[in-house]
């Protein structure tokens, strides 16, 4: 049977890990992205878009396409996404890894305040200031509707989705972003506090450094925990040498 990977997309890793398994001759490579995104960046090999159906439904489609490894390089936080893919792969008698980048660190002048999820952030948020910068992406904003006496700088790739609070203001932009143009950002709109998720990566860290020079506040929510038994990876590098395609092989 001729290799066929299936990669669990969205993110840079998935796309970098695409190029590199499309580089190597007879390796089909299918990347799976959920369609949250409306316009995602360019991918090697085959593209899908959508979802399968919970894991019976990804289990079948592992099944009838000759899936011979399944990566799982979703956000950090697609626990559900996650949480299927190991169960389908099990079910399938499919290899399993995920891929998952670090996290981010506090450094020096870091005033972080780690919580375990939005709506534990909400709950920080009166104590920390009025004016929130919240990078969590577009979905979950429900979580601090209810602050009504607090104003919101929401920034997503794509529009948010309502409920949301009633003081916000939306800014639609990708990364990656750079330290001057996040600190101008925080200058403007007078921000006192932000919110984020623990995405880990470059394209986005630039804004906890512009938070760090001007002595702001961080609320960070914490990564969802990894299904148990299956083997997790920091980089692209590693997922190749999982495989077989490593430097080494």
């Amino acid at each position: 049977m001729s290799p066929h990977v299936l990669i669990l997309g969205g993110t840079a890793e998935a796309r970098a890990l695409a190029t590199a398994l499309s580089a190597h001759p007879g390796v089909r490579v299918t990347t799976s992205l959920a369609g949250r995104v409306a316009r995602p960046g360019a991918v090697d090999g085959e593209v899908r878009v959508g979802g399968f159906g919970g894991a019976e439904g990804l289990a079948g489609w592992l099944r009838r396409e000759g899936v011979t490894a399944l990566v799982d390089a979703t956000h950090p936080f697609a626990e559900s996404i996650t949480a299927n893919a190991v169960r389908a792969a099990a079910s399938a008698g499919v290899p399993a890894v995920v891929l998952r980048r670090p996290g981010w660190r506090p450094g020096p002048g870091d005033r972080w305040h780690p919580v375990p999820s939005l709506d534990a952030a909400a709950d920080l948020l009166p104590g920390l200031g009025r004016r929130v910068f919240l990078t969590t992406g577009r979905l979950g904003l429900a979580s601090f509707a209810h602050l009504t006496r607090l104003r919101f700088v929401v920034r997503s790739v794509d529009p948010p989705e309502p409920p949301m609070p009633p003081d916000t203001h939306v800014l639609l932009a990708r990364g990656p972003f750079t330290v001057p143009g996040e600190t101008a950002l925080l200058r403007e709109h007078r921000v006192d506090v932000l919110v984020t998720k623990d995405s880990g990566g470059a394209a986005t860290a630039a804004k906890l450094t512009a938070a760090r020079g001007l002595g702001l506040p961080v609320v960070v929510v914490g990564r969802p925990p990894l299904p148990d038994g299956v083997p997790t990876v920091p980089d692209v590098e590693s997922v190749l040498e999982r495989l077989g395609y490593g430097a080494a092989s």
